[in-house]
């Protein structure tokens, strides 16, 4: 199996034409192998332990941070309504994608169905995509919030939210539609391995029978336009924040405004440039590995680190957590 994934194509070409007549209905009921991290068998548990802890403090972190949100009337404010649907995010696609890597690792069973495969697909490019426009529509109520201050509460009204929230699903959908269902379209090999922890759009093409050129380009454009676009409008929209907050002069305003916005850009710098460089680069034999870790940071360890940064480094989140964890405490002491 491990041959069979770093052979890559000329494998996959060779049983395409081997085999041309069983394809179709063995693509529709067959089962695809993730190679995962099955070249490090020494250290499959110590592998397990990290991945395990990884999903367990995203998970807790980010049901805790949407829990404070929730009971807090005062963080019901547009940065953190976006926090909370960056909260849900994380939560929804770490689950599609670490689970099945946890049962690789620990049970060495590398199978995933064809259904699966789509599945892991579809939300992956759902959750990516989404993300960099909750990102994006973030650094925009920054840029409200700081640059032009006394219009705030009429432009960032209720209405605006929303609006933007259900724009950013429906783009993400949209996207992660029309690459789920070409990539449905293709037609594989008996014996199919893709070499990664998850179905990445790019592995999966690579073993496929079809011509996947077009797909290929048409992932290279769509990280162009949704990606740089998106992640353009942040470094603008931060090249305005930065340039007000200059002029602003006390030392204690300066720091309390960049205070407001450093957490969102820990979380853009990490999640934006880990994502466009896996995704737009070529796809080589020599740095699947490597593309393995780069994968891992932001489908992993940022969302890990979204609920961490942005409570430790902000003091109203950080107050909201003190009053909860009081109430449960008087609430436990007068029982």
């Amino acid at each position: 199996m491990a041959a069979t994934g770093i052979t890559g194509v000329n494998v996959s070409i060779a049983l395409c034409n081997a085999l041309p007549g069983t394809i179709p209905a063995a693509t529709k009921h067959k089962v695809l192998h993730l190679l995962a991290f099955s070249g490090y068998p020494k250290v499959r548990r110590i592998i397990f332990i990290i991945i395990l802890l990884m999903y367990l403090l995203c998970i807790l972190g980010n049901v805790l941070v949407g829990i404070i949100v929730c009971l807090t009337p005062r963080l019901h404010t547009p940065m953190y309504f976006f926090l909370g649907n960056l909260t849900i995010l994380d939560i929804v696609y770490v689950s599609v994608i670490l689970p099945k890597l946890l049962v690789i690792t620990i049970t060495g069973d590398t199978g995933i169905s064809y259904p699966g495969c789509i599945t892991q697909i579809f939300f992956y490019v759902f959750s990516i995509g989404t993300e960099f426009f909750l990102l994006t529509s973030m650094a925009y109520d920054r840029y409200v919030a700081i640059c032009i201050p006394l219009h705030y509460n009429v432009i960032m009204n209720r209405r605006t939210c929303v609006i933007l929230a259900i724009l950013c699903c429906t783009i993400g959908t949209f996207n992660s539609l029309m690459y789920a269902l070409l990539i449905s379209q293709l037609l594989f090999p008996i014996s199919s391995a893709i070499n990664h922890f998850f179905c990445h759009m790019k592995s999966v093409i690579r073993i496929s029978c079809n011509d996947s050129t077009r797909i290929g380009i048409l992932i290279t454009v769509d990280g162009i336009v949704l990606g740089f676009v998106t992640f353009i409008l942040i470094l603008t929209s931060y090249m305005y924040i930065i340039s007000t907050i200059l002029k602003i002069h006390t030392s204690t305003g300066r720091l309390k405004a960049f205070s407001s916005c450093s957490s969102h850009i820990i979380i853009v710098v990490l999640f934006c440039l880990t994502s466009l460089t896996l995704n737009m680069k070529p796809e080589m034999e020599s740095s699947q590995e490597q593309d393995k870790i780069l994968s891992m940071v932001y489908i992993a360890v940022v969302p890990m680190l979204n609920p961490l940064v942005y409570s430790l480094r902000n003091k109203d989140v950080l107050k909201a957590i003190n009053e909860v964890i009081s109430k449960i405490k008087n609430k436990v002491c007068a029982n």
